[in-house]
């Protein structure tokens, strides 16, 4: 009898079997996008960020963010706070009301105007504060795993990775994540998968993944060959591409069975009339997500650059895609293209997203005179958790 070989990455009671987690992208990873992904391969898919504060307020948006389609087997969700206490109400909810199987705790997110009110990738440098946050968490999920996506630091003068994947081992999470960047450096540069590695080698004892500049199912695999880390995660290298799954559980399913052997790195490369099609996919999930026809037709406009980087479309068909308002009108344009158009390889390939250039990190006065969390901090950081909405 063939032995069963053993989960990638365990949370808990979750298996999972290919070592690949969706980034939380704030307007990317609702329901609708995630539940497109999933049908191209495994691994956890977690939910947009969501404020710990609006959650307890019980905000429509915050509402929609959580929610879950049954086809999801793992519900994921991502929270951001900035107070233990409204961390503790914000999970004891989802707890309570069974809405959540897996709470990933946010502290990556890089916009200033989160970094400015000390929250974000800014929060760490306050070990008290991250360790209290990290702690009533886990404590208010009792068996629900938690877990922590963090970044490097503020910067290359003040790097808090180290300490705080320590903190919150000790706490009890069952993994952390970390993006090989710094707060300044936003997405600019090469991440620095060395960071990752050497977080790796000082957390023996908890699951570590790597997130930075995986754009491909190689890039992925030479990550873990690289660092060493348990899994990695996938943010802006999936957008417009949610076939990247599919290559990404192909390439590990190989490389988990024969961490030796060679592996087939070859990528799914659609055609333009597949592109056009996972892009009405996504209209639709997210006419159903969204319950509005108009919105939907709004909110996918983000999308069309990424779903057609490098296939001879014309900026007119572009511009009008990016323009409709309903799906009859996606069809007409849609209806347009010439389907057998090949695809065009390495321009469709590669770095997406704005990658923003290093810049000063936007910070509370005074935030790095101290390591502890001060009177004056705590004012500020009341404000940072009010019309958020990152990752």
């Amino acid at each position: 009898m063939q032995a069963t070989q053993k989960p990638a990455l365990t949370y808990g009671n979750i298996a999972i079997d290919v070592p690949v987690v969706l980034a939380p992208m704030a307007g990317i990873t609702n329901t609708a996008y995630r539940r497109l992904c999933q049908e191209f391969g495994g691994g956890l898919y977690v939910s947009e960020m969501v404020t710990s504060r609006a959650l307890v307020e019980r905000t429509e948006e915050s509402m929609r963010l959580i929610g879950h389609h049954e086809s999801e087997k793992v519900r994921s969700v991502q929270l951001y706070g900035v107070d233990p206490k409204t961390i503790s109400d914000a999970v004891t909810m989802l707890v309570a009301e069974d809405r959540a199987d897996h709470i990933d705790l946010n502290f990556g997110c890089p916009v200033p105007k989160v970094t400015r009110k000390g929250g974000g990738a800014a929060l760490p440098w306050k070990k008290d504060l991250f360790e209290a946050i990290v702690q009533s968490a886990v404590k208010a999920a009792g068996s629900i795993p938690v877990t922590v996506k963090m970044r490097k630091g503020i910067d290359s003068d003040h790097l808090t990775f180290l300490d705080a994947g320590k903190a919150a081992r000790d706490a009890g999470v069952v993994a952390v994540a970390l993006h090989g960047r710094t707060a300044a450096d936003y997405y600019s540069g090469q991440a620095d998968w060395d960071a990752i590695a050497q977080l790796r080698s000082a957390l023996p004892d908890v699951q570590v993944l790597g997130n930075g500049d995986i754009w491909s199912a190689q890039d992925a695999v030479n990550m873990m060959k690289q660092t060493g880390v348990d899994g990695v995660v996938v943010g802006r290298g999936c957008l417009g591409r949610p076939w990247l799954f599919a290559d990404l559980e192909k390439a590990f399913r190989s490389y988990l069975a024969n961490p030796n052997a060679e592996i087939d790195y070859s990528q799914i490369q659609p055609n333009l009339g597949e592109v056009a099609d996972a892009f009405k996919k996504h209209a639709v999930l997210l006419v159903e997500f969204f319950e509005d026809e108009l919105r939907a037709c709004r909110d996918i406009r983000k999308h069309v650059a990424w779903y057609f980087k490098g296939y001879s479309v014309g900026g007119e068909f572009r511009a009008a895609l990016a323009s409709v308002e309903n799906l009859d009108h996606m069809d007409q344009l849609l209806g347009t293209l010439d389907r057998s158009m090949p695809y065009p390889g390495e321009e469709a390939e590669g770095p997406r997203g704005r990658a923003g250039s290093v810049k000063s990190c936007a910070l509370p006065e005074h935030w790095l005179d101290s390591r502890e969390l001060g009177e004056s901090a705590k004012a500020t950081l009341l404000e940072a958790e009010l019309n958020v909405s990152g990752g």
